[in-house]
């Protein structure tokens, strides 16, 4: 197994293993890269859904998304997706997956199906980096603070979703959400201090009003998506990428307009996070 860099401080790129086929050793590699890393990607996988399930599953837990279309085939896979005639794509912003629920997904592993001729890369961004670079008295500021985070408004009945193209196909518009974690967490593997805010689910500081809560906030998620604290995952038939909610932030840019594009998740169970 080859393991490269895909930028100085987020992601890897493992070469050398085929995941249909993943030993305990060759798993055990592989999440150790992914939770250091942020992100590991693979490249010319045979994967079948088949492949990925039994995958995802001797990882550890599925958790079934709420909101995304599932595969009738399939249901532990979600499918997210872009049609033609489409203009709003998913996860197109900074965000964290999960971070609205009690026990957060630990992180997903995506199959490219369906790829527009070009474009519709990933953005990833290194949580523990972006703590590492906030200054001494950032770092004082939220040492002992908690945050809310609720996906309510992107996706109910009137959420940001409703409002586009993609309303009519996501589901879970009468869920409600809700959690309080700590603003920096130590990942349950690695030890390692994260920036756990994100701007896709994250409200407000406890305590505090979201108005309040704004400056810092958007202090914190601005310097997060620094450019030397990002890589980016460009997509080609047969990658699969498998990332890290805890340890990354990732962004789906939406600029394959006229294209399809589809893609398999599965995500997987997480655990509790410690301040």
């Amino acid at each position: 197994m080859d393991m490269k860099a895909l930028a100085p401080r987020c992601g890897v790129e493992i070469a050398g293993v085929a995941l249909a086929d993943c030993n305990p050793a060759d798993m055990a590699a592989i999440k150790a890269a992914v939770h250091e890393h942020g992100v590991a990607v693979f490249r010319n996988q045979d994967f079948a859904p088949e492949d990925h399930i039994a995958f995802a599953k001797a990882w550890g837990g599925i958790d079934l998304n709420n909101y995304f279309p599932l595969d009738p085939r399939w249901p532990e896979i979600a499918l997210v997706s872009k049609a033609p005639e489409q203009t709003t794509n998913i996860g197109g912003a900074w965000h964290t997956d999960h971070s609205y629920d009690q026990i957060p997904a630990m992180g997903s592993i995506l199959v490219a199906r369906v790829l527009p001729p070009t474009g519709g890369d990933t953005l990833f961004a290194h949580m523990g980096a972006a703590y590492d670079d906030l200054s001494d008295e950032v770092k004082a500021a939220i040492g002992g603070l908690s945050a809310f985070h609720t996906a309510d408004h992107v996706y109910k009945a009137d959420g940001l979703y409703a409002q586009t193209d993609q309303g009519k196909v996501l589901r879970g518009q009468d869920l409600r959400t809700g959690a309080v974690h700590p603003v920096v967490i130590r990942h349950p593997v690695t030890g390692r201090r994260l920036l756990y805010v994100n701007g896709g689910f994250t409200i407000n500081f406890v305590g505090q009003t979201r108005e309040e809560s704004l400056p810092l906030l958007t202090k914190l998620l601005e310097s997060a998506v620094r450019d030397d604290n990002q890589c980016r995952v460009q997509w080609e038939p047969g990658t699969v990428a498998i990332w890290d909610n805890r340890t990354s932030w990732h962004n789906a840019l939406n600029d394959y307009h006229g294209h399809a594009r589809e893609m398999h998740r599965i995500t997987l169970s997480g655990e509790p996070l410690a301040a």
